[in-house]
């Protein structure tokens, strides 16, 4: 349900109600379509991917009223500590620019401030309390909006 309500919602109904999803006239470049298409082709499956991964390794969802009992950071999160809301304001963008609506970039930019607040004021403390070291050494050693790659002959 949660899945449903939140990212659905926030990546896909309100774009719509904002857009219609109505190309702009004129249309964005070919280029600039291709690569709104590829953000919007990598954010599902790592919107996905990421929302499974709370439920088969944390044994919960990333709902603040159903959280997991176990930290999350095998799959994508060993490389960023937010894969799901970089997943989301990725389909935002690749929806700005395959529409060319900048109305689009305006509720990206709303919605990473909003994600980007939440994080820091409330779900890194709430983590911190709930999971202690393990959470401050997870916070310490991987980053949160720009994913690290593995580095050459690294442990997988």
């Amino acid at each position: 349900m949660f899945f449903v309500v939140a990212p659905v919602v926030v990546a896909g109904v309100v774009p719509w109600l904002l857009s219609g999803w109505q190309s702009s006239d004129p249309a964005p470049a070919w280029p600039v379509r291709a690569l709104g298409w590829l953000l919007i082709a990598a954010g599902v499956p790592v919107l996905v991917g990421s929302f499974v991964r709370f439920v088969r390794e944390g044994l919960g969802t990333p709902a603040p009223l159903a959280p997991t009992e176990r930290l999350v950071v095998g799959g994508l999160y060993r490389y960023v500590r937010n894969p799901m809301y970089v997943a989301v304001l990725a389909i935002i963008a690749g929806q700005a620019l395959v529409l060319g609506r900048p109305v689009l970039v305006g509720y990206g930019v709303l919605v990473g401030v909003a994600v980007v607040a939440f994080v820091r004021f409330y779900e890194e403390p709430t983590l911190v309390r709930t999971y202690g070291a393990d959470y401050q050494r997870y916070l310490d050693t991987v980053p949160g909006w720009w994913p690290r790659l593995p580095r050459r002959g690294a442990r997988r």
